[in-house]
């Protein structure tokens, strides 16, 4: 295929995250031609309980397809296809019609973590889980969310037909086809990462059967648009849809994170760190988890729940920085933010942020930590609370890194996601981790990474390894010598104060949960 045929044709990633999705139209030679987005709500009517409309959703997905695609014919481009990239660990209960019966409980969500508590009582089976289902024991899959519908709503789980997720959903509403891929199954909880099957066994104990599941299928795995999606979507009726995967998996591949030894790290909603390889590898002391991407390839690694939410909450309820006021001044709030805690030092001042607001996954898994701010003092600003935050956050990948490390040398740090915008962010980032920080050309994976699955599909690119030359560093960030012991030192007190706390994180938790 020519050069001239190669920048013509584009699939569409469309990358469906926590709180916003976006259609982004590239090239097989990883140029970006044209992008649309779109935002909705987190919905969170009681503490623990973090949820989001489908429908809600999937008029945000019909919306920004549509701006792409129309922009694409002024551009007199060949739109290959969509190929789809959902954030992980969703759930909703689908009835017959597979329309769902509640909102979608999402990664956030930790109502179920009485039922975790429950599941943790038996240590072998607990380590038996984890090593079939790639998986470590926590509230943020859906097997605790099934757990906790089935015994909390009753009359709810007797009328689900179906377990739904928001890529099962989407991909149904596009293409008429109910199915999942391999990297979301995996995600579940429910997937046995060794046979490659629902696990019939987990499948009993959470009171489901393989009925309940969709079809698996591989990560390039390609249906159709039928005739009324491709109306709103504004696509020709027949438009190839390859389901993808899921998004935190997808990034290493648009960021051309692919050789051993390299890392993506990733601070959007929340955070993580991954590294690829070759077969499901898990971690001896279930820090880590294991998600499938494509069918010969695996990611390991660790997400933080908490990234940006806590910025976004900074910014609402302590800054006020939200409204109108700000945009007519043509001021972005987190420009603002980033600029006052430049001014303060590394450290913070001796403040430290425990960000863990929504509870954490890796590496803790324990859904009943609580956020604090350790240290504050009469000298501490607004400016001293939105570093420690961002610090903060750091802190918590850095946990995540220790784990990682014991999986071989680390030689090479991607990064992608919206902290990307921030210098003052990435060299705390580098300084934290005490390693090089490479700031890639093109920083929106998981939409690439997408769209590099669509080529793959229809034979253009061989493997995923193909993108290792199409995305080239564009800034590195070096660790700073006389910041790294600062950080060391305020990390160890980080991660006392975790260990440290166990039993009040539990009382205040339930006394949260009383109330």
């Amino acid at each position: 295929m020519n050069r001239q045929t190669l920048s013509t044709r584009v699939w569409i990633g469309v990358d469906v995250g926590t709180t916003g999705v976006r259609a982004i139209a590239y090239t097989a030679e990883g140029t970006k031609v044209c992008a649309s987005e779109a935002f909705y709500p987190l919905l969170t009517p009681r503490p623990d309980w973090v949820e989001e409309s489908p429908l809600q959703i999937y008029d945000a997905v019909v919306e920004v397809v549509h701006h792409t695609a129309q922009e694409l014919r002024y551009k007199n481009k060949i739109i290959c296809g969509l190929v789809l990239s959902t954030a992980m660990h969703s759930f909703a209960g689908l009835n017959a019609a597979k329309e769902p019966l509640m909102d979608m409980q999402t990664w956030a969500d930790s109502r179920s973590a009485s039922v975790v508590r429950e599941m943790k009582r038996d240590a072998s089976s607990v380590r038996a889980f984890y090593e079939r289902t790639g998986c470590p024991v926590h509230a943020c899959y859906p097997l605790a969310k099934v757990i906790w519908l089935r015994r909390n709503q009753p009359e709810v789980f007797k009328q689900m037909c179906y377990v739904g997720s928001l890529k099962d959903y989407i991909f149904y509403q596009m293409t008429g086809e109910w199915a999942v891929d391999k990297s979301t199954a995996s995600t579940s909880g429910l997937y046995n990462a060794h046979t490659l099957q629902w696990d019939e066994e987990i499948l009993r104990y959470a009171g489901l059967t393989e009925a309940h599941m969709p079809p698996v299928v591989a990560t390039t795995y390609r249906s159709r648009l039928h005739e009324k999606a491709a109306v709103a979507l504004g696509l020709p009726s027949g438009t190839p849809v390859v389901i993808g995967a899921t998004d935190g998996v997808l990034v290493n591949v648009g960021i051309g994170a692919v050789q051993p030894g390299q890392l993506s790290g990733t601070i959007g909603t929340s955070g993580a760190l991954r590294m690829l390889t070759a077969q499901p590898r898990v971690d001896a002391q279930m820090r880590t988890w294991c998600y499938n991407l494509v069918d010969d390839m695996w990611v390991a690694g660790g997400a933080i729940n908490n990234g940006g939410m806590i910025l976004r909450w900074l910014r609402d309820k302590i800054c006020h920085y939200g409204g109108s006021a700000l945009e007519s001044l043509d001021i972005d709030p987190y420009d603002l933010m980033t600029m006052k805690a430049e001014h303060v030092g590394p450290g913070a001042g001796g403040l430290i942020c425990l960000p863990c607001f929504t509870g954490e996954r890796a590496p803790y898994w324990n859904s009943e930590l609580r956020g604090m701010f350790f240290g504050l003092s009469l000298n501490h600003s607004r400016s001293h609370m939105i570093r420690a935050v961002m610090e903060g956050i750091c802190y918590s990948l850095n946990s995540i890194m220790a784990a990682l490390r014991e999986f071989g040398p680390i030689r090479d740090i991607r990064v992608s996601g919206s902290f990307t915008k921030s210098n003052v962010w990435l060299q705390m980032l580098a300084d934290i981790l005490n390693e090089p920080i490479t700031l890639p050309d093109n920083s929106e994976g998981a939409a690439f990474g997408a769209a590099v699955l669509g080529f793959i599909s229809d034979g253009t690119l061989q493997s995923i390894a193909d993108t290792a030359h199409l995305v080239h560093p564009k800034r590195v960030y070096r660790p700073q010598a006389d910041t790294v012991p600062t950080y060391k030192e305020l990390y160890q007190i980080f991660e006392h104060l975790y260990a440290h706390l166990q039993e009040e994180f539990a009382v205040i938790t339930a006394y949260q949960n009383k109330h």
